[in-house]
This record gives C-alpha cells, structure tokens and sequence, in this order.
C-alpha cells in the first residue's frame, strides 16, 4: 500500500531550518556579548591596576619631592654654617695678623732702612720707608720673598730720589719707596712654614 503525505512538510523544513539558525544567532550573540564581557572587564580591571599603580608611584614621588626639599634645605643651612665657622676662624686667626706683620717688619728690614708707615687694606698691606741706597730696598724685597711665612707677594710700587737735610750746611742723598705685600692666613703661614725651605742658589 503506498502512503501519501499530503502536509506542507516543506514549509515544515524550512520553518524548522529558520529557527535553528535563529538559535543559533542566539547563541553566538550570547557568546559574543559573553566573550566582550570578559574582555571589557578584564581591561578594567588592568585599567585599574594601573591606576592604582599610577596613584602610588604619583605619591612617592610627592614624598621624594617633599624629602628632597628638606635635604636642599639642609645642605643650604649645612653650607651657611660652614661659611659662618670659616669666617669666626678667620676673623680669631686674622687678630694676631697685626702683630706678626710686626715682627715680620722688624725681622725682614736690612740696615740703612727706616719705616715711616704701615697701611693695611684686606690681606694687602702698603710698606713706605725710607732706604740708604736701591741696593737696601731690594734686599728687603728679597727677604720679604724668600724668608717670610707672614707675607707674600711684595711688589715694588715706587721709589723716588730725594735729599735729607742732616744739618744746616748737610744733606745726604736718600730714597723713599712703596712696597705692596699680601698678608697670609694662619692656615696659609702654616703650610708655607711646613714647606722645606729652598736651597741656597736654586731658582
């Protein structure tokens, strides 16, 4: 006996064909819509890291700044007191300059010189006398250069010829001169005073 369908099963299959496919749009929909879910969270949740990463190295940096300050700070109060006990020990070591500048005159003058003033401006002090001869002043320039730890540097600024009147009818023929030095330092006389001294005839 021979059967004959007379449904629209066509109609059936194709009804049927369009909701699998609708299932399974469905379903990549969903699984899209998962998948940028967890994309998206994750890159929150990286975003977040990082930010938080970022929030903590900005308050570092805040304390490294605010550290950093107060060690300029030191270092500048560290340098003013540096400065303030150098210029207290120069000021002790430069009270007994007068006086070895004294002794350094009376040490260093040559015979047939005479001093008539001693100025002092700074670590320069100007030197004006009266000598015999030219020869008696560059003796005293070659004391002061070689045999004083006290002063250095001396320089001839002038010399001039004149008579001096010994009596009514005499007058002997004398020269007044200028000479500059420099005044040294007691931690500066004392390295030069530990320095071997030169040998006779060596430049």
């Amino acid at each position: 006996m021979i059967l004959i369908n007379l449904l629209p099963h066509r109609e059936t299959a194709r009804k049927r064909a369009r909701q699998m496919f609708h299932a399974s749009l469905g379903a990549a929909v969903a699984l899209g819509g998962l998948a940028a879910a967890g994309i998206y969270l994750w890159y929150q949740g990286e975003i977040s890291s990082q930010q938080n990463r970022n929030e903590l190295l900005t308050s570092e940096i805040r304390k490294l700044e605010v550290e950093i300050k107060e060690v300029a700070t030191l270092q500048d109060e560290i340098a003013a007191l540096k400065a303030r006990q150098e210029a207290v020990e120069n000021l002790q070591a430069d009270r007994n300059l007068p006086v070895h500048l004294m002794n350094e005159a009376v040490r260093q003058l040559p015979e047939g010189i005479y001093l008539r003033s001693i100025r002092q401006e700074g670590q320069n002090v100007l030197l004006a006398g009266t000598a015999q001869s030219n020869e008696r002043v560059s003796e005293l320039l070659r004391n002061l250069s070689r045999n004083s730890d006290w002063v250095t540097k001396p320089e001839l600024i002038e010399i001039v010829a004149s008579n001096l009147a010994l009596g009514p009818k005499e007058q002997r023929r004398v020269y007044n001169f200028t000479i500059r030095v420099q005044l040294q330092r007691a931690n500066e006389a004392a390295k030069a005073g530990s320095t071997p001294p030169r040998a006779a005839g060596t430049s």
